[in-house]
This record gives C-alpha cells, sequence and structure tokens, in this order.
C-alpha cells in the first residue's frame, strides 16, 4: 500500500525528512482503505518508518486488533533534491550545481540506484510473506519503491517515466505468492474519489498543486 496524502503546503520532495503526516485528506485515505480490507484474511502489518506511512497503516492494523510493526527496508528513495520544490516552473534544475544529479536516468544518477530499491523491497516482502504465511500481510511504502518492486516482478526495465507510475496515493499493489515465488501481480485503488485529479496515477503536474514525484 502507498499512503495517504501528505500535509505538503510548500509543494517540497520530502523524500526522507522527517515531520511529514499525513493530511486530514490522507487519513480519511487510509480509513477508507481498512474498511476495504476489513474481511481480508490479514496477520500482519508493517510499514515504512517515516510518520506518513505508519499513520496509513495505523487504521489497518486497528482494523485486524494489530500493531504496526516497522521494517526500514520499506522507506523512501534517496534523493539528491530531497528538501527542493520539484515541478513545473521550478528553479531546482536551473542551478549548474544540481546538473551533475542528471547524468545517467537509468540508475538513477539523482538518487538511490533502482537496483538496490529492488534488494531491499524484496526483502521486505520476503519478510512479511513469512509473517504472515498461508495468509495475508499488508505492508505501507512509498510510491518509487512500489514501482521499482512491481516492475522487477513483472519482468519490465527499471527506468521509466516517473509521470507514468502506476501507483496513486492510497492504492494497493499486490504480490501473491505461491510459496517463496510471485506468482501474480495486483493493482487497485480503493480510495480513489478521494484523490485530488492532479495526484491520480499518470496526470500531468499542475503548477502551484504542489505535486512532489516518489513520494
Amino acid at each position: 500500500m502507498r499512503h495517504g496524502e501528505v500535509h505538503n503546503p510548500d509543494g517540497v520532495l520530502y523524500g526522507r525528512q522527517p515531520g511529514y503526516h499525513l493530511s486530514e485528506l490522507g487519513r480519511k485515505m487510509a480509513d477508507r482503505v481498512a474498511e476495504h480490507l476489513a474481511d481480508r484474511d490479514i496477520r500482519y502489518v508493517v510499514a515504512s518508518p517515516l510518520e506518513r506511512a505508519q499513520e496509513t497503516a495505523a487504521p489497518v492494523a486497528a482494523a485486524h486488533g494489530l500493531k504496526v510493526a516497522t521494517d526500514g527496508r520499506l522507506i523512501e528513495a534517496e534523493n539528491k533534491f530531497e528538501g527542493k520544490t520539484f515541478g513545473v516552473g521550478d528553479g531546482a534544475l536551473r542551478k549548474p550545481a544540481n546538473w551533475k544529479y542528471l547524468t545517467n536516468p537509468f540508475r538513477p544518477s539523482w538518487g538511490e540506484p533502482y537496483v538496490e530499491q529492488v534488494v531491499r523491497m524484496m526483502a521486505a516482502l520476503g519478510a512479511a510473506r513469512d509473517a504472515a504465511r498461508g495468509h495475508e500481510a499488508v505492508c505501507v511504502s512509498h510510491q518509487l519503491p512500489i514501482w521499482i518492486v512491481r516492475s522487477f516482478a513483472e519482468h519490465r526495465r527499471l527506468w521509466h517515466d516517473p509521470r507514468k507510475r502506476q501507483c496513486t496515493l492510497a492504492s494497493l499493489t499486490t504480490f501473491t505468492f505461491r510459496g517463496d515465488e510471485i506468482v501474480s501481480v495486483g493493482y487497485s485503488e480503493p480510495a480513489l474519489d478521494l484523490v485530488p485529479a492532479h495526484l491520480r496515477a499518470g496526470a500531468k503536474p499542475v503548477p502551484g498543486a504542489g505535486k512532489a514525484f516518489g513520494a
């Protein structure tokens, strides 16, 4: 599960920075997904250590009488532009000091390598699978790591256009295991009606809307 909407009035790419919590709308998204999953056979709920992920996981865990576990491997991807505004008309890319981070989009050069994200996310999925073996687990993480591990599981290239990630706020990307192997991947958006149009999967950035890719 990707976390819900974050209170981010300055529209920064907050990345791994602490202090970014769910907005009121984000809490409604988390509650909606908890309702959607209420009848599922969930035995384990785990989240990234960042506040927005922990807060998203809380109602899901509560609905099943569970505590939220924490796994640092589910954390957001590291990004050199963390803490900066990064959108249409933004000045971050105008500064020559930042150009060195844009030399290799395939790795990528501006942040945590995609391959490293795959390794840690697959390890986190494996741990959750083992904790709930024979049942279901919910892992709350962030857009980019979720998209990258899905791309790996579906045998697609890891480099991509960020605008085309299918990983809307509060969406569910489902990995089904047979034994220790992933046999299918699914995707659903139980809180889609609560997600502003400019924050939906594939939406184009809107000036002043505060969209931060990879959040």
